[in-house]
C-alpha cells in the first residue's frame, strides 16, 4: 500500500450561543476536537480519527454587564467582590465603604477594562458583539525583533 497525500481536517468548536464560549470548554482552557486524518491509496481511501485539544475561553456564569453593574451600583459595599468571589476584599469593602469611596471607583475602572476577572480564573459571558478584550502577554519564549 503505498501512501500519496496525508490530510488533516480539525473543524472549528461548537459554539455555545448563551455564553459566546466553546462547548465541553475545560478549566484549563482547552478543548478536545475530533480530527480525521484521511490516507490516500490507489485503492480508495482509509479514513482515521483523531483528536486535538484547542484553546478555548472558560467560562463559569459570571456576567460582564452584571459584575460592572453592581460594581458601580453596590460597589461601596463590595456586593461586586462577592459576585466574582472575593470575599475577603468584598467583607473589607463593606466595612469601610468602599474605602472611602476611592476603591469604589477603581474597581469600576478595573472591572470595565477587565483586569478584575472571576476569582477561579474564567472568563466573562460577553455577548458576541460586546467589549471582549484579549489580553496579550509575554514570557521567556516570546521572540523580540532588534530594530535598525
Amino acid at each position: 500500500m503505498f501512501l500519496d497525500i496525508l490530510k488533516y481536517f480539525c473543524p472549528k468548536p461548537k459554539i455555545d450561543s448563551a455564553t459566546q464560549a466553546a462547548v465541553g470548554c475545560t478549566k484549563n482552557h482547552t478543548v478536545e476536537v475530533k480530527c480525521r486524518t484521511e490516507y490516500t491509496d490507489k485503492d480508495g481511501h482509509n479514513i482515521t480519527e483523531c483528536s486535538q485539544n484547542v484553546s478555548c475561553r472558560h467560562t463559569n456564569g459570571h456576567s460582564y454587564e452584571t459584575a460592572l453593574l453592581l460594581s458601580v451600583f453596590l460597589g461601596m459595599f463590595g456586593i461586586d467582590r462577592f459576585y466574582l468571589g472575593y470575599p475577603a476584599i468584598g467583607l473589607l469593602k463593606f466595612c469601610t465603604l468602599g474605602f472611602f469611596f476611592v476603591f469604589h471607583l477603581v474597581d469600576v475602572i478595573l472591572i470595565a477594562t477587565q483586569v478584575v476577572g472571576p476569582a477561579d480564573g474564567s472568563a466573562y459571558i460577553i455577548d458576541y458583539y460586546g467589549p471582549r478584550l484579549t489580553h496579550i502577554s509575554r514570557n521567556m519564549d516570546t521572540y523580540y525583533e532588534p530594530r535598525e
